[in-house]
């Protein structure tokens, strides 16, 4: 437990960066799976809007610190190739 007045402030400070992220990251997860199901469902533009969609979360997100801009552009990248997959079918 904490004792100082700073500590205290640092575990409440803590706890809500940490329910912050964790509500990005399922933002990332819900819109990521989205495109997901469309691609799965074979609906080529379906999968294209929840494609941008996912897109734009995830650079907000990174713009936040939440994940590394890396990260999201590796996950867009990755999902632009199952995309293109999609549309070559």
């Amino acid at each position: 437990m904490p004792n100082t007045e700073s500590a205290k402030k640092r575990v409440r400070q803590t706890a809500q960066r940490n329910a912050r992220n964790l509500w990005r990251k399922r933002r990332i997860k819900a819109d990521v799976g989205g495109f997901l199901k469309a691609i799965a469902s074979g609906d080529a533009a379906a999968a294209e809007t929840e494609m941008r969609k996912a897109a734009r979360t995830l650079d907000k997100i990174a713009a936040t610190g939440t994940i590394h801009k890396n990260t999201a552009a590796r996950r867009k990248s990755r999902m632009a190739a199952r995309l293109a997959t999609l549309k070559k079918k």
